[in-house]
């Protein structure tokens, strides 16, 4: 279940936009100055069409000349051609500004969700952020796309017009002025109404996409139990819900566009026959109702669109909320300032007196403490949930300590940077999850920088090779994603010559053969003992088999180390290591 812990306002997604537009300042005074202009010109055309109908009203067809409408016909050919420069101006500097802030958007929005912690990306969706980050920057588009092309063009015209209707009859002006306030209020408000069905159909809308994603990243486990039926249930009661609300957001919008077309009808009605009325009265000319009507034919145009603007506005704030609380949300595991790069020499591991709860009524480690000392090889075993995964999850600093500390060669992981304190510490998981990237590419993730030969010569110590040397391409072989092209035990042995290559001071195995069989944990534990060697080790294990030569086992039972010492030195004692080895010994286990 998703959850977020703060509710973005309209300002804060405004706030995002901002900080991210504003490293192209000069586009943006580029492009606001030249639709100020342009929308200028094009709110003085109408005078232009009143001087050609006042000509026209003073002269017989017999004795008109092209000559007299020169001027105005001059005026408005050049006001156009130079709007038409402004907007082409305009849309190729658009045409650079957004996507450099959509790209900006997306990359931050990236970076800000890797910083996240581990429990973060528990409790989220892959496939929902996913689709967050690309409403964010279509929203921004969107937005933007508003207001350039709409809102600000919009309040200029308006404004233009009212000043043309003002310098010939100031009641009406007045009174359009009125009614394009009236308009403008309806439809903030109207939208206001009609956004929050918005609000409901695109968070629908990421349920939606983040039940499909779950399903089809784990279309393998479909398949094995089977359950197609019952996911493609769960799709379709998703898709059902977010239709419906679609269906009520679309109605509300119908219902706005025929309340603001009856608005319209009568402003267009009322000032045609106030027109009329002052023009038999000698008040207006015939010039003055080509002025009305044009002005109006313009302004109805904008205001009409600008019902539709509001909610694309209002969609926008819907689209880029669910991402910008994302972006409000803290990270859980920060580095603290004046943090410095942890070093780890030695290698030697102390946790004294840690406390950590997964819920204030769910602790799993309390005053736990225990030191592992340099080049030391350590097996953590005990029963599921005992606490032995929190143990080194609390090392990689995944989370933080509720009490105590975690200490590597003498320096607190709290007070170093999280990327220095993970380069010194390798991991072989039990269920390797790998990119959809090239052999090559995953096995030097352990090492950027690692050559064609180091990723080879730890692949062979791997015994990757084996599989590697049979595939067509190679080590540029994609492996599909999350590795699915390869088997179980193919996987663990890239992540071991992973973790060759990343060569760190400390090493973390959990369960690291327990997806192997028997003739792949043969080929491997070779390579597991030279990956050992001068490295302070912690194996986390269920098949005791595995960690027989350790020099230490400690039993983890409810978060404390109920006994420990070695192999032999544990079976002599009748507790709980004895009744495991007791078990598997008998086949009953791995």
């Amino acid at each position: 279940m998703e959850t977020t812990k703060n509710s973005a306002t309209t300002r804060d997604v405004l706030l995002v936009f901002w900080r991210h537009a504003r490293k192209y300042k000069s586009s943006v005074f580029l492009i606001l100055g030249c639709i100020l202009l342009a929308t200028a010109l094009d709110a003085a055309q109408p005078w232009f069409y009143k001087m050609i109908f006042d000509t026209l009203g003073s002269v017989t067809p017999a004795v008109a000349t092209i000559a007299i409408f020169l001027p105005a016909l001059s005026m408005m050919i050049a006001t156009r051609a130079l709007g038409w420069l402004l907007w082409r101006v305009i849309a190729l500097s658009t045409d650079r500004f957004q996507p450099n802030v959509m790209v900006d958007l997306e990359q931050s929005s990236f970076e800000y969700l890797l910083g996240h912690s581990y429990r973060f990306f528990a409790d989220h969706f892959g496939g929902s952020l996913v689709k967050k980050i690309g409403r964010l920057s279509r929203a921004f588009e969107r937005l933007a796309d508003e207001i350039e092309f709409q809102l600000l063009p919009t309040v200029v015209i308006v404004t233009g017009s009212t000043i043309v209707l003002a310098l010939r009859f100031p009641p009406i002006a007045i009174a359009f002025l009125l009614w394009c306030a009236v308009f403008v209020w309806f439809n903030v408000m109207a939208s206001r109404w009609a956004v929050q069905a918005d609000i409901e159909r695109a968070r629908l809308d990421s349920e939606a996409g983040g039940v499909l994603a779950d399903a089809i990243t784990n279309a393998i486990t479909i398949k094995l139990f089977p359950s197609g039926g019952f996911e493609a249930g769960r799709f379709r009661k998703a898709n059902r819900a977010y239709a419906d609300a679609q269906t009520i957001a679309w109605d509300r919008h119908e219902l706005i566009n025929a309340t603001q077309g009856m608005l319209m009808i009568g402003i267009d009605v009322t000032l045609m026959w106030v027109g009329i009325v002052y023009w038999k009265r000698g008040v207006l000319t015939l010039g003055d109702l080509a002025l009305i009507q044009t002005s109006l034919g313009i302004v109805f145009r904008k205001l009409w669109d600008i019902g539709r603007s509001f909610r694309h506005v209002y969609d926008s704030f819907a689209d880029g909320k669910e991402m910008a609380e994302l972006l409000l949300e803290p990270h859980e595991v920060r580095d603290r300032r004046g943090a410095k790069a942890i070093v780890a020499t030695k290698g030697q591991i102390e946790f004294d007196d840690v406390t950590f709860c997964f819920q204030k009524t769910r602790c799993v480690l309390e005053r736990f403490n225990l030191t592992i000392k340099p080049k030391e090889k350590v097996a953590l075993v005990g029963p599921s949930g005992a606490g032995k995964t929190t143990i080194t999850k609390l090392l990689f600093r995944f989370y933080d300590v509720d009490e105590g500390r975690i200490l590597i060669d003498g320096q607190d992981i709290a007070r170093a940077t999280q990327d220095s304190l993970r380069d010194q510490i390798s991991l072989v998981p039990q269920e390797p999850i790998l990119f959809h990237r090239t052999l090559m590419e995953n096995i030097r993730y352990g090492r950027q920088d690692a050559t064609d030969e180091e990723v080879r010569e730890a692949a062979k110590r791997a015994r990757c090779d084996i599989f590697i040397d049979e595939l067509p391409d190679g080590y540029g072989t994609y492996v599909g994603e999350r590795g699915v092209k390869l088997s179980g035990g193919e996987r663990q042995r890239v992540a071991i010559a992973r973790a060759i290559v990343k060569n760190a001071p400390i090493l973390v195995l959990d369960e690291a053969t327990s997806s192997l069989d028997s003739e792949s944990e043969r080929l491997i534990q070779d390579a597991l003992h030279e990956l050992m060697k001068d490295k302070t080790v912690i194996v986390v294990a269920h098949r005791l088999s595995t960690i027989m030569e350790m020099d230490r086992i400690l039993v983890i039972e409810g978060g404390k180390i109920s006994a420990q010492g070695t192999h032999k030195e544990l079976l002599k004692k009748k507790g709980t290591y004895r009744k495991l080895w007791d078990i598997q010994a008998g086949g009953f286990a791995e």
